[in-house]
């Protein structure tokens, strides 16, 4: 009676312990983390081997989807918009589908990702962007499905999906010069009223500088003339520099502001700090 007991059990010991134990992959994960100018990119897929099968129109059908790779979806995922030539893929990520024939592959950008292999019910409405990319014959075999982002500019780069003696290449581009354009523009601009703020926020309670706390806070209410939480620090930085008369000033500013925008803690604790601030002066 006891050995009928036993064994069941065991058995069903040994197959939780096998089910949580570690084991290869036949197509193990790949990822590729490449920036290209100042766009990141990043590619999560599954890579499948040839193990001596003939894999394009045979092991990936002619003029069948493909999921582009094994297991989960492919995914791109792109920080900012990145243009194939007329068409532009908007900052997201997507699943990449594919349609191979021997002379070209059909491209899709798929803005649903959660589903495992290829969709049950293809939706255009979900397919972000399509292309086609002209199948190039190599002379060496590629064992393992490879996708890379392959040679690189500044500007551009070029997608590789490369398996046996397949290559499919895309090229596209990237917002490089916008974005440095606007980079530069904001740099020469200086700080916003709201980074000057940030600094002399942290000067005031980290007791630094002070004279340098009031400088950057200055500049702040200077472009921010109805932030009434900014004249509140101005005036605490007066009061920590023993300008009394000049803190109890700014802080009626900060409570006129306060009140038209109905915030009575901050004109609570202007009123506290002014009452405290006059038996000083």
């Amino acid at each position: 009676m006891k050995k009928l007991i036993f064994i069941p059990l065991f058995t069903l010991y040994l197959s939780n312990v096998m089910a949580q134990l570690p084991r290869p992959m036949a197509s193990p994960q790949g990822k590729v983390e490449q920036k290209v100018g100042l766009t990141d990119i990043s590619i999560s897929y599954y890579r499948p081997s040839k193990n001596n099968r003939e894999i394009f129109g045979k092991v990936v059908p002619y003029g069948e989807l493909w999921r582009t790779g094994a297991n989960e979806n492919t995914k791109i995922t792109i920080s900012d918009p990145i243009a194939f030539g007329k068409d532009t893929l908007k900052t997201g990520t997507y699943a990449i589908f594919t349609n191979p024939s021997a002379e070209e592959w059909k491209i899709y950008f798929y803005t649903e990702t959660t589903n495992w292999g290829t969709p049950e019910i293809w939706d255009e409405n979900k397919v972000a962007v399509s292309l086609t990319g002209k199948v190039t014959a190599l002379n060496d075999i590629t064992e393992t499905f490879t996708i890379n982002v392959d040679p690189l500019t500044t500007n551009s780069a070029v997608l590789n999906f490369t398996w046996d003696k397949t290559r499919v290449s895309i090229p596209f581009s990237v917002p490089t010069a916008i974005k440095m354009n606007a980079n530069i523009d904001k740099l020469m601009a200086g700080p916003t009223a709201n980074e000057y703020y940030t600094a002399a926020e942290f000067y005031f309670k980290e007791k630094k500088d002070l004279d340098k706390a009031l400088l950057w806070v200055n500049n702040a209410v200077a472009v921010r003339t109805n932030a009434y939480w900014m004249f509140r620090l101005k005036a605490q930085i007066q009061a920590e520099l023993g300008d009394y008369k000049g803190a109890i000033e700014t802080a009626k500013k900060s409570i006129e502001l306060a009140e038209k925008e109905a915030d009575e803690a901050f004109v609570d604790q202007n009123k506290a700090s002014i009452e405290e601030w006059k038996k000083k002066k």
